[in-house]
C-alpha cells in the first residue's frame, strides 16, 4: 500500500511540475507580448482547478497514510492554493499590473510541488 501511495504523489507531483512550467511558459509569452491578457488568462484559468485538486489529493493521501514529515510539507502549498482560489477577485489580470508585482518570484517558487 505504501508503495502505491508513493507512486501516485511521485505521479501527482510530475504533473504538478509539468504545470508549474506551462504557467512560466505562457506568462513570460505575456510579458513579450506574444499574447494579450484575456488569452493568457483564458488558458491559465482552466488549469486552476485541477492544481487546486492535485495539491489537496496528495495531502490528504499524505495524512491518511500517516507521513507526518510529508504531510507537513506539503501542507503550507495546498493551504496556500486554497486561500488564493477562494478569494472573491476579479478573474483578469491586465498587462501593466502582471509587471509591477514584486511578489511575483515568491509566487512562483510557492508553486512548485513539494
Amino acid at each position: 500500500m505504501e508503495a502505491v501511495v508513493f507512486v501516485f504523489s511521485l505521479l501527482d507531483c510530475c504533473a504538478l511540475i509539468f504545470l508549474s512550467v506551462y504557467f512560466i511558459i505562457t506568462l513570460s509569452d505575456l510579458e513579450c507580448d506574444y499574447i494579450n491578457a484575456r488569452s493568457c488568462c483564458s488558458k491559465l484559468n482552466k488549469w486552476i482547478i485541477p492544481e487546486l485538486i492535485g495539491h489537496t489529493i496528495v495531502t490528504v493521501l499524505m495524512l491518511i497514510s500517516l507521513h507526518w514529515f510529508i504531510f507537513l510539507l506539503n501542507l503550507p502549498v495546498a493551504t496556500w492554493n486554497i486561500y488564493r482560489n477562494t478569494q472573491q477577485r476579479a478573474a483578469e489580470v491586465t498587462h501593466e499590473r502582471g509587471h509591477g508585482q514584486a511578489w511575483f518570484p515568491l509566487a512562483l517558487l510557492l508553486h512548485v510541488p513539494l
